[in-house]
């Protein structure tokens, strides 16, 4: 299931990505799910990349990114779903060994693999480090908890486990984090080393969006506060205190990058100012001060 939105540039990198390993209509399901795109005619775009293999919806008004992903899990039809961004891509291999994986850990609420980081122009930036392990991994729960792990590209999830704990909510940035944590609740998750899954950082992506205003911390503490329900009594403080310290670094960086992009000061320290609600860790200052050095030595 592909939800996209004013990214059909993208889409059809996407859409060809799924395509060379297709499956069949009888094993896989392609939909893409428009969220009332207004950049292109996405139909067409669907129509002549798809060549009547891929299904289109488009929603009559936009309805934001939480209800178009709910809208892509009620219209899917399988027994596993992947919503895959129409900005992002697969690599080679992807659905075999996904398939593999769910045969092998039938327990598997889901199975995620590792993933990489691509730029606009699709070329592979960086990977985030692997996860120590592979197939179930113990202790998930508390592992996910701590920060974000799982990009959407790069997991499928079983249908009956969306039916059973719900779709996402409450934020439109780090909501995939709070359901990650959610089915590490209450099922097993397992994992592929194998980079399998591409992310595209753009300048349209919601998280990009939010850094330029503000309301990435804000979306982020909120989403914190719900996944400290979601574990142990005795191991809350603890992870509140890890996550809290991993993203006010990432918070400051994101001003810092907001900063040279609009020259908001005001915005910068706003942030800043949010980043330290989330954590007063010595190391927090020590990068602070670095941030303060740096604009300095950087102003004409």
């Amino acid at each position: 299931m592909i939800p996209t939105y004013n990214c059909t540039s993208y889409l059809k990198e996407a859409l060809i990505s799924v395509l060379r390993q297709d499956t069949g209509v009888e094993n896989m399901q392609i939909e893409v799910i428009d969220d009332a795109s207004t950049d292109e005619d996405v139909e067409s775009v669907v129509a002549l990349i798809g060549h009547g293999r891929v299904q289109y919806f488009r929603q009559k008004n936009n309805v934001g990114s939480l209800h178009n992903f709910e809208t892509c899990i009620n219209r899917s039809r399988g027994h596993l779903v992947h919503l895959l961004h129409g900005d992002d891509r697969v690599a080679s291999g992807f659905y075999e060994q996904f398939t593999r994986a769910f045969q092998h850990y039938p327990e598997a609420g889901a199975v995620f693999s590792h993933y990489a980081f691509i730029d606009e122009a699709g070329h592979r930036t960086h990977l985030p480090s692997l996860e120590l392990g592979e197939g179930i991994l113990p202790d998930w729960l508390l592992r996910i908890a701590e920060y974000q792990r799982i990009q959407y590209a790069s997991i499928v999830v079983k249908r009956e486990v969306y039916e059973n704990l719900g779709s996402f909510y409450g934020t439109t940035y780090g909501e995939d984090w709070e359901m990650w944590v959610r089915i590490a609740r209450y099922y097993p998750m397992a994992y592929i080393q194998e980079t399998l899954a591409e992310y595209r950082g753009h300048a349209n992506s919601i998280s990009s969006q939010k850094a330029r205003t503000g309301q990435l911390i804000a979306d982020l503490m909120q989403v914190i506060a719900r996944i400290q329900e979601h574990l142990p009594e005795k191991d809350r403080r603890r992870i509140l205190k890890l996550s809290g310290k991993y993203y006010a670094h990432l918070g400051i960086g994101a001003s810092y990058q907001a900063l040279q992009e609009t020259g908001d000061w005001s915005l910068a320290q706003s942030q800043i100012k949010q980043c330290l609600t989330l954590s007063k860790h010595p190391y927090i200052y020590y990068y602070l001060f670095k941030f303060y050095l740096k604009y300095i030595l950087r102003m004409p």
